[in-house]
């Protein structure tokens, strides 16, 4: 790897970056949801909701020589909290039309609609119930429509296999955004990151 202190410094720059594109990203779609009725809350979870840390990533040239990087953030995690499933299909084009525009307003805002991934909880009993589906149409005539369940509400993906872990929301890796009590809680571009910030 040549010149290797600054290609380091710059991929570091580039995933600390990288998760702050996430967290507007959070930002403008809780924005688009919070209007909803049917919305009683929004977190941000995973690594996108906490400090990054160092790590020796996937990329071969660093995991051969052991050098650590900033955590790699691959996608969005949001959770919602919904009283009425009759909506995803507004719920996800809201999404999809917010993303745009901020992309429209901001250039060099680049988070798509398929980074987003929704998990769909009960406000009850914080059951999870699916995923928001990334689809336009519902069902899409995909082979993962096939799935069991899938589209049995419209636009509530059934993932073949999975099962949300019991800590999904718990710890340090899901903080609120909005509830339908308190309002808009915080800016999930506000959450903390990690010493030296984003260069």
């Amino acid at each position: 790897m040549t010149n290797q202190p600054n290609q380091i410094e710059r991929d570091n720059a580039f995933l600390l970056r990288t998760q702050q594109q996430f967290r507007r990203a959070a930002d403008v779609i809780t924005n688009a949801w919070c209007v909803f009725p049917e919305v009683v809350a929004i977190a941000v979870i995973g690594s996108v909701a906490r400090p990054l840390w160092k790590e020796v990533p996937r990329f071969a040239q660093y995991r051969r020589r052991g050098i650590q990087l900033w955590h790699e953030c691959k996608d969005l995690d949001l959770a919602l909290w919904i009283a009425d499933m009759s909506q995803l299909g507004e719920l996800r084009r809201a999404k999809a039309v917010a993303l745009r525009m901020e992309h429209e307003q901001q250039p060099d805002f680049g988070v798509a609609d398929h980074q987003v991934d929704t998990f769909l909880f009960d406000p009850e009993t914080d059951a999870y119930l699916g995923r928001l589906c990334h689809f336009n149409n519902c069902p899409k005539s995909r082979p993962e429509c096939a799935t069991p369940g899938c589209g049995a509400t419209p636009f509530n993906c059934i993932i073949p296999g999975f099962r949300a872990h019991p800590d999904i929301l718990n710890g340090v890796e899901a903080t609120t955004l909005y509830s339908k009590t308190e309002g808009r809680c915080r800016l999930a571009l506000d959450l903390p990151s990690p010493a030296g910030g984003v260069e």
